[in-house]
């Protein structure tokens, strides 16, 4: 099985404009999460899907692969089926580019389970640990099957108690698997599904397309950038990593 990693960098974020650019620590978002890519499939496994001169122009200073996407794409995961018609491979790979702590191991282990279920599509994710990662709207909270399929991922603090306590709940972690048929299905909507609009979450919408996403547990190193102040989350998460 042929796997690509593509990562989807945007520069006219809504929530935050210019993110992939923005300064970690003497890096940019985008070099971070693609130098986490690296160690799984090797430079030339890992592709940035992108809209922007700006994007590509850093792209080529840092050696990395890139293809360019139309600036209308819904998602990232249209701007990463766009992509995919350019670059064949067996399944696609999708790791966000706002997940600068994101451990190799964690994409392999996501690719490995894709090998094992052909044809389904796969999301991480992994358990809450502080509260405010449970209330955050900019946090998408994952409710599963036993088995380990998703029922339903809210931006709201679900699952939840009459109490309204924090107790447990689980994450999203921006690494996918898509198998080129499915990616293509939710490619062909030209507008976001009612759920996928309402809430932002763009895997909604295989789930209202019909199709079943497997949930696949890694570690809880990662810290989305969303908004600013997860900036500096991540600067001091990297100084405790030295």
């Amino acid at each position: 099985m042929e796997a690509l990693i593509i990562i989807p960098a945007r520069y006219a974020s809504s929530r935050y404009p210019g993110k992939p650019l923005v300064d970690i620590a003497g890096k940019t978002l985008l070099q971070r999460v693609w130098e986490r890519c690296v160690p799984v499939l090797g430079k030339e496994g890992v592709v940035v899907a992108t809209d922007d001169q700006r994007i590509v122009e850093h792209c080529q200073a840092i050696g990395a692969r890139w293809v360019m996407t139309s600036s209308t794409c819904l998602t990232g995961t249209d701007r990463l089926a766009a992509a995919s018609l350019q670059l064949q491979a067996d399944i696609y790979i999708n790791v966000q580019g706002d997940e600068p702590l994101i451990q190799p191991e964690d994409i392999q282990r996501v690719i490995d389970l894709a090998a094992k279920h052909p044809g389904q599509v796969l999301n991480a994710y992994c358990a809450i640990k502080e509260e405010q990662d449970y209330l955050s709207r900019n946090v998408p909270k994952v409710v599963k099957r036993p088995d380990g399929r998703l029922l339903y991922m809210s931006r709201a603090p679900i699952p939840g108690t009459k109490g309204a306590e924090f107790v447990r709940a689980d994450k999203q972690v921006c690494i996918y698997a898509f198998p080129p048929e499915a990616l293509q299905a939710y490619a062909a909507r030209t507008e976001k599904t009612p759920l996928e609009q309402l809430e932002d979450i763009e895997i909604l919408r295989f789930l209202e397309l019909g199709y079943e996403v497997r949930m696949v547990e890694v570690s809880g190193s990662s810290i989305a950038v969303d908004a600013p102040e997860d900036v500096a989350r991540v600067v001091a998460a990297l100084e405790g990593q030295k």
